[in-house]
Order: C-alpha cells, then sequence, then structure tokens
C-alpha cells in the first residue's frame, strides 16, 4: 500500500544525499586525512543525524520550526558557524609547519567517538536537511500513514545515507587515493577549508 510512497522517498533522497554538500565535504577530508576508519565513523554521525530530522519531523517540530523565523534563523546561523570553524581548521592545517609530513594533523577527528560527533553535527545543524526532511513529511508523505510506517521510512534514510558515504569511505579511503590527493600537500586543505567556508557562506546567505 505504501510502495509507491516509499519509492517516491527514496528517489528524492537519492538525488540529495549524492549531491555534493556538508557532509560529502567532511567526509571527504576525513577519508583523505585520516583514512577509511575515520571516514566509516563520520559516516555512522551523518547516518544517525538524519534519525534526528525524522524524529523532529514525525513529533510536527519540523513545522513549529518552519513557522519560527527567529528560531530557524538562529540554527542557520549556528550551522554556518560550526561549518566556517571547520573550514579554518582546515586553514590553519595548512599553514602548520611539522617535522614529519607524514603525520595526520591533529586536528583531523581520528578517534571513533569524535569521528561520529563530527558527522552527526554536520548532518544534524544543516537547516537544507530540515527543509528537505519537512518537504517530504508534509508533502511527500500523507498525513494518514502510521507513525510506524514514518519511523520505517526513517530508519531506510539512515541506512541508506550511511550506506552512501561508507561506500564513499572506501574509495577515499584507499591509500592509492589518498596519496593521489596528498600529492597535493596544503592544497588539499586549503580547497577543503574554501569549499567549507564557501557552504557556510551559501548557508547564512540563501537558506
Amino acid at each position: 500500500m505504501y510502495w509507491a510512497e516509499f519509492l517516491t522517498i527514496a528517489v528524492a533522497h537519492l538525488f540529495a544525499v549524492a549531491s555534493p554538500g556538508p557532509d560529502f565535504a567532511v567526509v571527504t577530508r576525513q577519508c583523505v586525512r585520516g583514512g577509511t576508519r575515520a571516514g566509516l565513523w563520520t559516516s555512522l554521525g551523518v547516518g544517525t543525524g538524519i534519525l534526528l530530522h525524522v524524529a523532529y519531523c514525525i513529533l510536527g517540530v519540523a513545522f513549529f520550526l518552519s513557522q519560527s523565523p527567529a528560531l530557524f534563523t538562529s540554527m542557520k546561523f549556528i550551522a554556518a558557524a560550526y561549518l566556517f570553524y571547520i573550514g579554518i581548521k582546515s586553514f590553519r592545517v595548512s599553514f602548520q609547519k611539522t617535522a614529519d609530513e607524514s603525520k595526520t594533523p591533529n586536528d583531523v577527528s581520528l578517534e571513533p567517538g569524535k569521528a561520529f560527533i563530527l558527522g552527526f553535527l554536520t548532518n544534524g545543524l544543516n537547516p537544507k536537511a530540515t527543509l528537505f526532511f519537512l518537504a517530504l513529511f508534509t508533502v511527500v508523505i500523507d498525513a494518514t500513514t502510521p507513525v510506524s510506517i514514518q519511523i520505517i521510512y526513517g530508519i531506510y534514510l539512515a541506512v541508506a545515507t550511511f550506506a552512501w558515504f561508507a561506500l564513499l569511505s572506501k574509495v577515499l579511503g584507499r591509500q592509492s587515493v589518498r596519496d593521489f590527493v596528498l600529492r597535493s600537500g596544503v592544497w588539499f586543505e586549503r580547497a577543503m577549508g574554501t569549499v567549507l567556508i564557501f557552504l557556510a557562506v551559501q548557508i547564512a546567505v540563501n537558506v
């Protein structure tokens, strides 16, 4: 009965998760600088962040958030500030001179807990994700769809998001790929810093 609705959700999510954004930028940086393990834990954090969006949509908080411009604006600037902070850290790392260039910069979240939190906050604070899930749960998902089915949708979205970024982590975390990218040295960090700062400004100005 709900297969058509689920298919619409799955296709919309596929296009959303595959498009470059904060999640993609953060997971890419983690993979290249910290390897597959760092990327997988960051991906798990991103996937778990999806459950946060699903939870407040089911509870109706997303609608309240959309009706409160001040609250939404505050969330938007918090998200922008967080991405801007990560971007600045990338630039700082690029200017650090270390005795051993093969060492991984100490700001990269290699510890599972830190990598998970990085992914969770990047996705959970993203106002574009808030708008996407608000549209999903108000336009695509019918109001008569049981909460139990909506929860199943949410679990699928979280698992699918993790699977996508886990696959990305497996590819980008390969030593050959990392070595190829890291040959650019400090320019990789500066490029990632520029992307993150650009995304921060875009969120602050356009969302």
